[in-house]
């Protein structure tokens, strides 16, 4: 059926002219012939959208011939992920090589007999095993595998090891076939990275050619010569936050301010309950928007597709189903109202309307990305950060690519003037740790140019100040609706603490509030007036709260060292990077004031705040590598992948 179809729309159509196909494509020809000549079988291409990757590979096929030790290896078949693009394949083939036979797999009704010169198959129709039984290894010359960057996936790695048994199945109990001859596994991407992580260096040797979309637009073979618009909002859940009345009305009033004349616009939303309250916005407004999704019948979604791309309505509207594929070339504005952390994802989405056009008159294309300028979702990435610029730094506003790429180079010439050169090494002491002996153990060194007493930092803003058995003084701060402020409070000795223990019996009287303060500085200078004329009267009990009290130069006592020994050697206590034995050697040579100082912090949470100040900065820590691992991952390069990558 489906070659009956091909063969009346050859007939009735005029004979094609030669192809001549643009530098670049000869160029990424070039490169996967001479990998296969030096003996490469698994080579990724990376070319973005709308650069012409289906008349590449296809041109490609023609070009390999079977391997001398197997001459009847003259079939083909490519492998790709929705009915969608095997159509667009099958049909490419049909224009290019008008005398190859051509079929496609997938589902129930298109059924390929394996015999034909260029099978198209659907990932999804491969995994089932009879289906997948009728591409016999020893008749196939090549594998293309179009939207690559899904290669590494169990489902494909579970197809493609029964054509190269250097690719791991997932299945542990895999019997890897006996194959005649090595089968060139070529694949194609416009974003050939994964944003989940897993390795393409699982199937792919190497990549062996990279073209970035930026260079296309400065050669002119795309269209992205338009202005840019952002607007910025402040997600916090994108399905709550930016499906609103409020978000989706600022959309279509944006579109109606910068795109109403534009002919076709694509937009891209969160979810499905978001295409549908979007484009009941735009309907609102009088615009003629409809909307496509996974579940619109395939029927329904042909028609939809066939009828935005004879411009018969200016606004489709869908979630996840036109971001990899489509190819729509009269698209001349794309509006992005999902943000997204994923550079391939972005790239996909602008990327539908990056395609030239001659015959609809288009002569660019604009671009309304709404973005997260706040940096509350780290890492989105928006038109401005493929030019290596900060969407929070500054301010677009229908600017073209050429002045963003001209911003983008100032920059970057105002970074290098301004660079620093990394640090050999790095010195970071951390006063809050309750265990840090740095500067008497006092936990806020700051506090030593504010008074001479021996105050101690107990994290948070909190200071104590203990007052030789009459008790302690806290300072702390509050919030009120005056501001911020610092407040002080007493707390008086009732009882000598062995006293207090045999009769189960706290210590301490009831606080008693000092002062309250601006700033801590005339907190404490007010509690230091406090200790000298309420708690320590007289010069002699005054000098022994003073940092440089002779007493705090005597060696710990043994109850001091016990104390800290249980807690710091305690299993799980967080403290100073160091092992049992440094930590012991450490506790014997404490002195009395640091062992005090100490106690105090532990006694008043000092370690309970850093435990949690260490929790957030190893969760903010390994967001960040997570970040920059991700970000890694979406750099492509021409050379060798490692199964790691």
């Amino acid at each position: 059926m489906f070659r009956t179809l091909f063969k009346r729309f050859l007939s009735s159509s005029p004979h094609a002219s030669p192809l001549i196909l643009r530098p670049y494509q000869e160029h990424c020809l070039d490169a996967c012939l001479d990998a296969l000549a030096s003996g490469a079988s698994r080579i990724g291409v990376s070319l973005p959208t709308g650069s012409g990757k289906t008349t590449v590979f296809i041109t490609l096929l023609s070009r390999l011939s079977p391997p001398h030790s197997n001459p009847s290896a003259s079939r083909s078949l490519i492998i790709v992920n929705s009915i969608e693009l095997a159509r667009q394949s099958a049909s490419q083939v049909a224009v290019l090589f008008p005398k190859w036979s051509v079929d496609i797999e997938q589902g129930s009704k298109h059924k390929a007999a394996g015999d034909a010169d260029v099978t198209i198959a659907t990932y999804q129709t491969l995994l089932n095993a009879n289906r997948l039984e009728k591409f016999d290894p020893r008749r196939l010359k090549a594998i293309i595998i179009d939207e690559a960057h899904h290669a590494a996936a169990p489902s494909y790695r579970r197809l493609l090891s029964h054509f190269d048994s250097n690719i791991k199945n997932p299945d542990p109990a895999f019997q890897p076939p006996t194959l005649t001859h090595r089968i060139p596994i070529i694949g194609f991407s416009a974003t050939f990275s994964r944003h989940d992580g897993l390795s393409l260096g699982s199937v792919f040797e190497r990549i062996v050619y990279h073209r970035d979309f930026l260079e296309m637009i400065k050669e002119q073979w795309h269209a992205l010569r338009c202005p840019v618009h952002i607007w910025d909002f402040n997600p916090t859940s994108l399905a709550h936050v930016i499906n609103t009345e409020s978000v989706n009305e600022l959309v279509v009033k944006t579109w109606l301010d910068r795109a109403a004349a534009r002919k076709s616009t694509l937009v891209f939303c969160v979810n499905i309950a978001h295409v549908v309250a979007l484009t009941q916005t735009f309907r609102r407004y009088g615009v003629d928007a409809r909307y496509v999704y996974s579940q619109t019948p395939m029927v329904e979604r042909k028609a939809l597709v066939a009828s935005f791309k004879a411009g018969q309505f200016p606004i489709l509207v869908n979630c996840a189903i036109l971001t990899e594929g489509a190819d729509i070339p009269n698209i001349d504005c794309v509006v992005v109202a999902r943000p997204t952390r994923s550079r391939n994802v972005f790239a996909q989405m602008i990327g539908r309307g990056m395609r030239l056009s001659a015959d609809t008159g288009k002569q660019d294309c604009r671009i309304i990305d709404f973005v997260d300028s706040t940096t509350r979702v780290a890492g989105v990435v928006s038109t401005p950060t493929l030019f290596g610029l900060q969407p929070e730094e500054i301010e677009i506003d229908d600017e073209s690519t050429e002045t963003l790429e001209t911003r983008a180079a100032e920059t970057i010439a105002l970074s290098d003037a301004n660079h620093v050169p990394e640090p050999t090494s790095v010195t970071y002491i951390d006063y809050e740790d309750p265990f840090s002996l740095v500067n008497q153990a006092s936990g806020a060194p700051h506090v030593s140019s504010l008074s001479n007493y021996a105050w101690v930092g107990c994290g948070g803003d909190v200071y104590v100040l203990e007052c030789l058995g009459k008790g302690y003084i806290r300072i702390e701060p509050l919030e009120s609706l005056d501001g911020n402020f610092f407040e002080a409070h007493f707390t008086p000795a009732m009882l000598d603490k062995h006293t207090a223990a045999s009769l189960s019996l706290s210590p301490f009287m009831r606080s008693r509030r000092i002062l309250s303060a601006e700033t801590l500085s005339d907190a404490i200078r007010g509690c230091d007036t406090y200790v000298v004329n309420k708690i320590a009267r007289g010069s002699m009990l005054s000098a022994g709260l003073l940092r440089s009290a002779r007493w705090r130069k005597m060696p710990a006592s043994e109850g001091q060292k016990q104390l800290i020994t249980k807690r710091w050697l305690k299993e799980g206590a967080r403290g100073l990077p160091m092992n049992q034995d440094s930590k012991w050697e450490k506790i014997q040579q404490i002195t009395k004031g640091e062992a005090a100082n100490v106690i105090t912090r532990l006694k008043h949470g000092a370690q309970t705040r850093y435990e949690k100040k260490m929790k957030a900065f190893m969760k903010a820590a390994s967001i960040s590598t997570k970040e920059k691992l991700r970000r890694e991952r979406e750099v492509v390069e021409v050379g060798p992948l490692s199964p790691e990558e």
